[in-house]
């Protein structure tokens, strides 16, 4: 029996450490009104949160230098394919850089690239992979920094929806 309860005290230590770092991370993220994305896409059009009224929709902040986000790629890529999703490449480099990063991974996400953590700044992102789920009048309903399931993300979504 006293093994039994180690083995629960030590798991729920685990989860306490869990939700702290996320607390920590998240202390000074954006919350309410989804701050304005200025810039452009990869593409050379407009960023736009306005064009993501009326749905819910994913902001992902992500790094060609994190392995963490390299681990996202195909989630995010999934996600994509069925909700509106906008990714910032944070301090990536220039808008070069981050198309040859783009290209050599086969990406086909709308990137914003933010060379100078600009964009980051505005959310309050302290790392990457930074995740903020917007409902559909544009208020961030849910964020979180670090690996996330797709499962997870596509409840925050379904979450936001209602």
């Amino acid at each position: 029996m006293a093994v039994r309860w180690r083995r629960v005290l030590g798991w729920g230590a685990v989860v306490a450490l869990f939700f702290a770092v996320q607390g920590f991370l998240n202390r000074d993220m954006a919350s309410g009104p989804a701050p304005a994305i200025e810039g452009r896409f990869l593409d050379g059009s407009p960023v736009s949160l306005d064009s993501l009224r009326g749905r819910p929709a994913l902001v992902y902040f992500w790094a060609s230098w994190c392995p963490i986000c390299g681990a996202m790629e195909d989630k995010i890529g999934s996600l994509a394919r069925d909700h509106a999703v906008i990714t910032v490449a944070y301090q990536s480099g220039d808008v070069a850089e981050v198309a040859r990063h783009v290209a050599e991974r086969r990406l086909d996400w709308r990137i914003v690239p933010d060379p100078d953590g600009v964009v980051g700044a505005g959310y309050g992102i302290r790392g990457v992979p930074a995740f903020f789920v917007l409902a559909p009048d544009g208020t961030i309903r849910s964020r979180s920094v670090g690996f996330t399931p797709e499962w997870m993300l596509r409840l925050r979504l379904w979450l936001a929806a209602g």
